[in-house]
């Protein structure tokens, strides 16, 4: 295409050239898109407190859970009856932190590499993402059903046939993962704030604020590549922390009957319902290359961190949970939750399908026994080419 560059292409990588470039970009054109440029004091204070404050709230997420059954409030309430001393604050808080160990940066950086082996030996079609403010349209190698089979082939094989670990093995080495995951997830952070100066994959679709702290959060490249292919934001965002997530709620599963002699009904309906959303952000990967993480996002603590450390150890709580308090549902319960989170999962893929099937079809199809209903809109590339773009506003996306 006229309007793509080749991979690899450098530019000069001052901030004040970059920032230059985004200013002539905007006088040309009158937009820009990605995340913002020119930020105020309270974007850098919120971006501040995020960057210093979300890993301490997962690591208090973790002692609570692991040494206070998940109530959140007790150790707070035990740190303020027993006296606002240091002693207490040790008692309570520090001497449960969890513990560095080298099996769990063994574990964490062997899971690490054999999914980046995985994302780049694979088998893969070919998805293509949404044009970038530079004007690239971006390939991408689809084989995440793929990784996800082979990782959990492995895992149960290895646990159940083989005995080289403990199906359990996640759950027992938790605390030291927490470390491995942030150690890396920090690393990341700034490799890629630096590469974005010195060696950016595409020099054009930078963003810089002026602010360290903001840059740092929330990304300079929008696409950090190795090569043309090896995508860091497709990479982090949907192999190890994704592929993981299924297999650390089977972890906890397998903890929860090794501690009372049986997995309750509502570890399996967890381990199934998050298995639905896993397994679909999979099946529709090619999908996902036109979602906002990818269109929009640039890459920088938000996500490198965030799909580091947040996604598997947030959103994998409720396993976390149910282990240390087991809970078994009535039948009708059990049913309605099922029914709920069903439901939740076809609004989900309903609503994604019609914005597709819209763009796909140009408008000429219906939605709902009608006639889709849209509007035509129009963008500016930072080259000065115009291109037009199809949003849907009918079905569920309608009035």
């Amino acid at each position: 295409m006229a309007t793509q560059r080749r991979h690899g292409q450098k530019s000069d990588t001052t901030v004040e050239k970059s920032k230059g470039e985004d200013e002539k970009i905007v006088a040309q054109t009158g937009k820009t898109w990605g995340r913002d440029r020119d930020v105020t004091t309270f974007n850098v204070i919120l971006s501040s407190t995020i960057l210093f404050t979300t890993p301490l709230f997962v690591l208090y997420f973790w002692l609570v859970c692991t040494h206070y059954e998940c109530a959140l409030s007790t150790p707070i309430v035990a740190f303020i009856r027993n006296g606002l001393t240091y002693d207490t604050f040790e008692d309570v808080f520090l001497n449960k932190l969890p513990q560095f160990s080298w099996h769990g940066m063994q574990i964490f950086y062997t899971w690490l590499v054999f999914q980046g082996v995985l994302y780049a030996v694979l088998p893969a079609n070919i998805g293509y993402g949404q044009r970038t403010p530079a004007g690239h349209i971006l390939p991408y190698k689809v084989n995440g059903l793929f990784a996800w089979s082979i990782s959990h082939i492995v895992y149960l094989v290895g646990a159940y046939y083989f005995s080289l670990w403990s199906p359990s093995i996640i759950h027992d080495n938790w605390g030291s993962l927490l470390i491995a995951a942030n150690i890396y997830g920090f690393f990341l952070t700034f490799f890629v704030y630096f590469k974005a100066h010195y060696f950016p994959t595409h020099p054009e679709d930078r963003k810089y604020s002026g602010s360290v702290l903001y840059d740092l959060m929330m990304g300079i490249e929008m696409n950090p590549r190795f090569g043309e292919l090896w995508d860091f934001k497709l990479f982090h965002n949907g192999r190890p922390g994704i592929v993981a997530w299924t297999m650390i709620n089977l972890s906890f599963a397998a903890a929860q009957y090794q501690a009372i002699g049986y997995v309750t009904n509502s570890m399996v309906l967890l381990n199934f319902l998050h298995a639905t959303y896993v397994l679909d952000f999979f099946y529709n990967e090619d999908w996902y290359l036109r979602t906002i993480d990818i269109a929009h996002d640039h890459f920088g603590f938000y996500l490198a961190w965030g799909d580091t450390v947040w996604l598997p150890w947030m959103y994998t709580l409720q396993s976390h949970y149910l282990v240390r308090n087991p809970v078994d549902l009535s039948t009708p319960y059990f049913l309605f939750v099922l029914a709920v989170g069903l439901s939740g999962y076809y609004i989900f893929r309903a609503v994604n399908h019609q914005k597709d099937y819209v763009r796909r079809a140009d408008g000429n199809c219906k939605v709902w026994g009608k006639p889709a209903t849209f509007i035509r809109t129009k963008f500016v590339t930072s080259d000065g080419t115009e291109h037009s773009s199809t949003l849907i506003t009918c079905g569920f996306w309608g009035e």
